[in-house]
């Protein structure tokens, strides 16, 4: 670590990543489900987003180069993830954003928030719950600043009681790690090799807890830009949900749903016997208390509004039949049996098989999907039924149906594949841009390396096994037959998704 960073890891840049959570049409569809006006969905076409805590600023570029006549600004403390977001979005030629190296702690204060326009949407992730008191303290004072009435607020974070018995573990890795190695990647590698050992040896702290296990088997498959950025920092301090929304209240703003579109309906998270303790109470706060101590739920994606305006459900369904959606699955690869936090969900194969085959073929609104044969139970609420598709993945929101692809969003997608795209990393997660979505397309980075060869190649089809030797020219045979069947299935399966999508 640097001596300037205050306990938060500086000495290695973190990873890109994109985070549908964070797109304001998916924030939006929330707000209506918690039963609040937003007049986003109004404005998008000239919105002012601002991403507080932004990383190397993957996931506020994906927007800026899906919205062109957006206002974007990405906000960090970190010079070299300043440093090299704005080489990316100089290279994609992105010229709607603006990225500002500052410390969230005194922003505030500073006179270079002045040039930071007033917010439609705001939002942190992976930031309150890693940094000190005073840094957060800072953050509401530039909400209460510079969010405008009606604005909508993101923030992610590790919740509790989900993670107490992970405080534990994080201490141990990160106490480890200080005493066995100098930099933070390496400090985190030894903390979880004392990890692992102590859970072979049977450590009764971390052997007890379910939530414990299946996140240390997580860890061995995460990177370790990860694992320093989420463990090696010294003030983590997962929250409960009632302390997050007293603080946000500090800048009037109101909690009003979950950005998880499906947490935000008690069937689909709660038991019959767990909804009759819940009901016994009309505060929102208490009743997410209840939730959260029901639910193995880690991290929390919360959404604020700065004035809150209630509709009624009739008045919410009307605009959320107007919501269109794409499939973001192959339709051979569309799933009926669901895991949800109250259990295992099944969709009815007649009705939702009829809603994969017209979102195959097309985009269709909600109110074109309610009239399909069949429909049953959520299908009938119009907010359920965006919940079961776009909150299990199997669909995105359509923010500008028929529209064309944009060159911004093709010059980013190129350029991101270029920079982004190497043999070892083709599993990895990205985004593709699309002007149609107003937000990314969350795809392995093998994709972007297929759709950046698409794009080269205009019309002509494209040979798996060309593609293959350019990509990973000193793999075996054996690895080059695995990658040409990637490319072939990205080629054959998922390409019509993205031209769906309107990425290509």
């Amino acid at each position: 670590m640097t001596g300037w960073g205050s306990g938060y890891v500086t000495d290695i840049e973190y990873m890109p990543g994109y985070y549908k959570q964070q797109s304001p049409a998916q924030l939006a569809v929330a707000c209506l489900m918690g039963g609040v006006a937003c007049d986003v969905p109004d404005r998008f076409d000239d919105l002012s987003y601002i991403e507080l805590g932004c990383g190397l600023g993957y996931g506020a570029m994906v927007l800026a180069a899906s919205n062109p006549g957006w206002r974007v600004t990405a906000v960090d403390f970190n010079p070299a993830h300043i440093a090299a977001a704005r080489a990316l979005a100089n290279e994609a030629g992105l010229a709607n954003i603006t990225f500002l190296e500052a410390d969230l702690a005194t922003l505030a204060e500073d006179p270079a928030i002045s040039a930071i326009p007033d917010a439609d949407v705001v939002s942190l992730h992976g930031v309150w719950s890693w940094v000190p008191q005073s840094v957060r303290d800072g953050i509401v004072r530039v909400l209460r600043a510079k969010v405008r009435p009606g604005g909508l607020v993101h923030v992610s974070y590790n919740a509790l009681p989900g993670w107490q018995g992970v405080i534990g573990m994080q201490r141990l890795v990160r106490e480890a790690g200080l005493r066995m190695a100098g930099r933070s990647d390496r400090q985190a590698i030894a903390g979880m090799q004392v990890l692992e050992a102590l859970n072979d040896a049977q450590a009764r702290h971390l052997r007890n807890s379910p939530f414990v296990q299946g996140l240390i088997e997580q860890l061995k498959r995460s990177p370790v830009e990860y694992l320093a950025h989420e463990y090696m920092n010294e003030s983590w301090s997962p929250c409960f949900h009632a302390d997050v929304a007293a603080a946000m209240r500090g800048a009037k703003l109101d909690w009003v749903a979950s950005a998880q579109l499906p947490e935000n309906f008690n069937a689909l998270t709660l038991t019959e016997e767990q909804r009759a303790v819940a009901d016994r109470f009309d505060d929102p706060v208490m009743r997410e208390l209840i939730k959260d101590t029901c639910l193995e739920r880690g991290l929390r994606h919360d959404v604020f509004v700065r004035g809150a305006r209630r509709i009624d459900a009739t008045a919410r369904d009307a605009v959320l039949r107007r919501v269109v959606l794409a499939l973001t699955v192959p339709r051979a690869d569309f799933r009926f049996e669901l895991e949800m936090p109250a259990g295992k969900a099944e969709l009815g194969r007649e009705y939702y098989g009829a809603v994969a085959d017209a979102l195959a073929q097309a985009p269709r609104s909600v109110a074109e999907l309610m009239a399909l044969p069949g429909r049953t139970g959520a299908a009938e609420n119009p907010a359920e039924l965006i919940a079961m598709l776009v909150g299990t993945d199997q669909a995105a929101i359509v923010a500008r149906p028929g529209a064309s692809v944009a060159a911004a969003a093709q010059r980013f997608n190129a350029v991101t594949a270029r920079r982004l795209v190497t043999v070892d990393k083709i599993g990895l997660a990205g985004a593709m841009a699309s002007a149609r979505l107003g937000a990314g397309l969350r795809c392995p980075l093998l994709d972007l390396y297929v759709l950046d060869r698409q794009l080269a190649a205009g019309d002509a089809a494209l040979d798996p096994a060309e593609l293959t030797l350019a990509l990973g020219p000193m793999l075996d045979a054996q690895e080059q037959d695995k990658l040409r069947g990637a490319i072939a299935q990205s080629i054959e399966q998922r390409a019509p998704i993205w031209r769906s999508a309107g990425a290509i």
